[in-house]
């Protein structure tokens, strides 16, 4: 089986574990020219929806959620694939300061997104 194969499995064997919404779903911009029609390429747009995470080139399933005490924030197991390769890694995903943008902190990185306008507005 080949590797994009084995991720493609990974996957979706996973997707019945899946969160569900969450309070961070929606698509966000990587930067602040981004295009919020696109999604998981650089320079465009990341959502989250359903408790699945897409970002560049990948995408993970945001499992067992655990609150964070006295903070709008929630630290998940991102079980995630892409490339061809699939891994676990733990993330911290919180609020901003009030303007709906979201940070994702991974071990080492922190990575701040504007919400993109709803589409339907």
């Amino acid at each position: 089986m080949t590797h994009a194969l084995k991720a493609s499995a990974f996957f979706l064997a996973l997707l019945p574990l899946a969160a569900g919404a969450t309070p961070y779903d929606g698509t966000y911009r990587q930067a602040a020219n981004s295009e919020c029609g696109l999604v998981g390429v650089d320079g465009a747009a990341i959502k989250i929806d359903d408790g699945i995470f897409y970002g560049v080139g990948m995408q993970c399933l945001m499992a067992r959620p655990v609150n964070v005490v006295d903070m709008d924030a929630t630290l998940y197991t991102m079980e995630c694939s892409g490339g061809g390769d699939v891994w676990a890694e733990r993330a911290m995903i919180m609020d901003g300061p009030g303007d709906g943008s979201i940070f994702v902190i991974w071990n080492g990185y922190v990575f701040r997104y504007s919400r993109c306008p709803d589409p339907e507005e």
